[in-house]
């Protein structure tokens, strides 16, 4: 069995070679799963810049494609064609796939890749796709930054006085790598939610991705103080899932009967195609609650490539300013299916107490001690910003958080940034009203 490769290892890459931030994380992700679980495109990603990851030897098909995709991976036999599985939400099937790949099919670096172009040729794009995996940490670092110490003392950054925009009576859900809580973050009191495992107390010791959900629920109570907020534990390998278990854990949020779902995660996809669990999901559950909003991060790639599931149109999805409120964060994407930027660099919130060891260049191996507060950047957390809006307006206004969420989006466009696009910053739930 080969050996997993260590994060951040990767010798022949330049120092100061950008795509070692990449390089890192993705080893980071795959010395966490199972071998030969995840398969990375392209093969040379290391060198070439990672397009997706997904599970390797299987694909999503819908319900109403099954039979002909099995029919044809199976020359003719559909019983040879794969082995069927749920597909986490009604209406897909995971399908695994047979072990003798076609004569026809294109040659390409997996079996998983074969079957992928076999099935454009024959269907076209989009009918089988892989089963992407998604992460709170993108292929190009979501959050944009490790954390960073801050001094004792300091306050958050943005926080604002409780009012008429605070959010009460209002829900968000939040699905990240879980809450530990922060006793001395008087402004977090009343959140609740499931433990992250990336987290010892009695250690102290803070892994990759720990501390994630709880910066991002003190994000939103900064904004609007009283909003119940609940942090799920659902990116607890890695701060990563596939698309078939987020489906289902989306699925599971709705019986808590959310206005709000923040989702700090996403991916790229083959093709730039939607991703097909999700898809389901939106279509299926999404748009038959009224009034729910998700609102997903546009990621940190600095890419116009489309970023899933934030680019669904009826899905409210966030890039990042840069700290001087005026510029696109340099990290964060961009293009028409950006729908707002809000401010997502050297935010200041709650964090963990501990030590934390740095996995990304070129600070691998340092070592962070913080003390229940840290500053971070990413779209990660603009996007819970925008969220805290939603409710804030919610709260003064007595409306529906998608009809909130219509009016923010309508009042960023009367305050756009030159070449950067529509904006919210802090304070806006008040005066867009």
């Amino acid at each position: 069995m080969a050996e997993k490769p260590k994060p951040g290892a990767e010798p022949n890459q330049p120092k100061d070679d950008p795509k070692r931030k990449d390089i890192s994380q993705i080893e980071l992700i795959l010395s966490e799963f199972d071998d030969g679980v995840v398969e990375v495109w392209p093969e040379d990603w290391r060198r070439e810049g990672a397009g997706y990851l997904c599970r390797a030897g299987s694909v999503l098909v819908r319900d109403t494609d099954l039979d002909r995709v099995m029919t044809a991976f199976g020359r003719g036999r559909p019983q040879e064609g794969g082995t069927p599985h749920e597909g986490g939400i009604g209406g897909v099937t995971r399908l695994d796939l047979p072990s003798v790949v076609p004569d026809e099919a294109p040659q390409a670096f997996s079996p998983t890749q074969r079957f992928l172009e076999y099935a454009d040729l024959l269907f076209g794009r989009g009918v089988v796709t892989p089963l992407h995996l998604f992460y709170v940490c993108s292929v190009s670092p979501c959050p944009a930054t490790e954390p960073e110490e801050v001094p004792p003392g300091i306050p958050p950054d943005p926080l604002l006085p409780t009012g008429a925009t605070d959010g009460q009576g209002v829900k968000v859900v939040v699905l990240d790598v879980g809450w530990t809580p922060a006793p001395a973050a008087y402004w977090l009191n009343g959140v609740t939610g499931e433990p992250e495992p990336g987290y010892d107390p009695a250690t102290q010791t803070i892994g990759p991705y720990a501390g994630h959900g709880t910066f991002i629920a003190g994000v939103v109570r900064s904004i609007a103080r009283n909003t119940e907020v609940v942090v799920k534990s659902y990116f607890d390998k890695a701060g990563a899932a596939f698309e078939d278990d987020l489906a289902v854990r989306l699925d599971e949020v709705l019986a808590e009967s959310p206005d709000i779902i923040s989702l700090s995660a996403g991916t790229s996809t083959r093709n730039n195609l939607p991703s097909l669990s999700l898809d389901v999901f939106i279509q299926t559950r999404v748009n038959r609650i009224n009034g729910l909003v998700l609102v997903a991060a546009a990621g940190n790639e600095n890419s116009r490539q489309y970023f899933w599931p934030a680019a669904f149109p009826e899905v409210v999805s966030v890039g990042a300013l840069a700290e001087n409120g005026r510029d696109k964060a340099s990290f964060s994407n961009f293009g028409t299916w950006v729908d707002v930027y809000a401010p997502g660099e050297n935010l200041v919130n709650a964090f963990l107490n501990g030590t934390y060891v740095c996995t990304e260049p070129p600070n691998t191996g340092t070592t962070r001690t913080f003390t229940e507060m840290a500053r971070w950047s990413g779209t990660s957390f603009s996007t819970p910003l925008v969220a805290g809006l939603i409710a804030g307006r919610m709260s003064a206004t007595g409306e529906s958080a998608r009809q909130a969420a219509d009016a923010l989006l309508a009042y960023s466009l009367t305050q756009p940034a030159p070449g950067v696009g529509p904006v919210l910053r802090p304070g806006d739930a008040g005066a867009s009203i």
